[in-house]
């Protein structure tokens, strides 16, 4: 009978055992820094990919480049899992999200980098290990498989282009202030770059600033203190690298008292910004469609996870270390005039979610109804 009793009472064990090794299997992948989504049923055969993304100030990296990049991995394979991160904007942080989805066994790495210099740490581990990375957006330095982004020296030449253009006849009437972008960020680099190539000559830069963090606070700071060395009534226009430090430049703006609007640039086609643009608080943004950018790292991913070769990177950009092969979106101006044929056309925004309430008359006046 005790020999009865003990047989039991090891199949017992032994299913209990099964089931708590079914259950921490089952939570794998989940933990306070690195939320963790699955694109589809994962099965035997399927291969997990890892998403990291920078920050979260700026609206599109939760709103859109996430849910796109898992739309699209879920559509090329089902049985794929997808690991996602944000960084918050701290370099260290994303290291330490890279690690765990390494320790997970991530089979490729999609990265946009918080830092693009100190990301080549991630970047040679994850390689040490087999795994290719493909760098999203911003680009890391060390062994990069694959690149996607838009063509950042036109960005900023856009942006150069439409700030000369509102400052009209007289470009040289007074200084403009130029607040750039995060000197971490290789991207605010190459947006400074493309800008100047225009302005430079033409305007006088009476203040520059590189903004940490791409902080919009930070950049209403600079814009404030930049007022106060140069005087409202002689500050004719200002460039902003994105449209969320464009939206403290306003704020600045407002508070000090113009009798006009400056001319104010910005990028990323933000909601507020696209707001600001019909009420003609900002003269333009630069539209970089995100939901191409997303699906293009989607599949240069999933080839990867095949061994295979993504056939569009048909660009190379060299990121210090090498040439990657890279493919390179075109980024569009958008300006009162072709809100409508831009961000509305595309589906990026509905006119209902640009023509609320407070912006009714200013969309009436600009035909958007």
């Amino acid at each position: 009978m005790f020999s009865a009793l003990l047989s039991r009472r090891r199949g017992v064990l032994a299913a209990l055992c099964v089931l708590a090794l079914a259950v921490a299997v089952g939570a794998c992948g989940t933990n306070d820094d690195n939320k963790s989504s699955d694109s589809g049923g994962s099965s035997a055969g399927g291969k997990t990919v890892g998403l990291l993304l920078p920050e979260s100030k700026t609206t599109r990296y939760e709103a859109f480049d996430h849910p796109l990049f898992q739309a699209k991995l879920k559509e090329l394979c089902p049985d794929c899992k997808l690991l996602y991160a944000n960084a918050s904007q701290d370099a260290t942080q994303q290291q330490s999200q890279a690690d765990s989805m390494l320790t997970q066994g991530v089979d490729v790495l999609v990265l946009d980098p918080v830092d693009g210099k100190a990301a080549q740490a991630i970047v040679t581990k994850a390689k040490s290990q087999d795994v290719p990375v493909v760098s999203y957006d911003r680009l890391a330095s060390g062994p990069v498989d694959y690149y996607v982004s838009f063509d950042n020296m036109r960005v900023g030449q856009l942006q150069g282009q439409a700030l000369l253009k509102a400052l009209g006849s007289d470009p040289k009437a007074g200084p403009i202030v130029m607040i750039n972008g995060a000197p971490t960020d290789p991207n605010a680099a190459q947006f400074k770059k493309g800008a100047h190539s225009v302005l430079d000559g033409k305007v006088n830069i009476g203040k520059e600033y590189d903004t940490p963090d791409w902080t919009p606070d930070k950049a209403q700071t600079e814009a404030q203190a930049a007022i106060t060395a140069l005087g409202k009534d002689k500050i004719i226009g200002f460039y902003s690298a994105n449209d969320g430090m464009a939206g403290g430049i306003s704020a600045a703006i407002q508070q000090a008292g113009f009798s006009k609007f400056p001319p104010l640039t910005g990028q990323d086609a933000e909601l507020a910004a696209i707001q600001r643009i019909i009420a003609g608080d900002q003269t333009m943004t630069v539209y970089k469609a995100i939901k191409p950018e997303a699906e293009a790292a989607a599949a240069m991913a999933f080839s990867l996870t095949k061994g295979e070769t993504y056939a569009d990177a048909k660009d190379s950009v060299n990121n210090g270390t090498a040439d990657v092969k890279s493919q390179l979106l075109t980024p569009v101006e958008v300006t009162k005039d072709n809100v409508k044929d831009t961000v509305v056309a595309d589906g990026f925004y509905k006119v209902s979610d640009i023509c609320t309430k407070q912006f009714a008359a200013d969309c009436k006046k600009a035909g958007l109804e």
